[in-house]
């Protein structure tokens, strides 16, 4: 792949696999972000579903593998904020 990405642990790879970025980039990109200071973790979350939604739509023609991908590591970035976020408070 990339020199940097070589670099990366196992559990880093893994997580790029599942979310695009390591946990570490996504919470720095979280926590920064004006809609989770201003609005909360959950309109991210809700922001996050909007976007996969749109890489779906087949109004822009048929989804291929890149943007089903790109959906599914939206979704599983949506879910990691949930469950890091919103569950843990309860």
């Amino acid at each position: 792949m990339t020199e940097v990405y070589d670099r990366l642990t196992e559990q880093e790879k893994r997580e790029v696999c599942m979310y695009g970025v390591t946990v570490a980039g996504m919470r720095e990109s979280v926590e920064s972000s004006i809609t989770f200071k201003l609005s909360g973790p959950a309109m991210m979350v809700a922001g996050l579903m909007s976007d996969a939604q749109e890489m779906v739509n087949t109004e822009y023609g048929d989804v291929d593998y890149m943007r089903a991908e790109d959906a599914r590591q939206c979704l599983n970035r949506a879910k990691w904020i949930l469950f890091e976020y919103v569950m843990k408070r309860d």
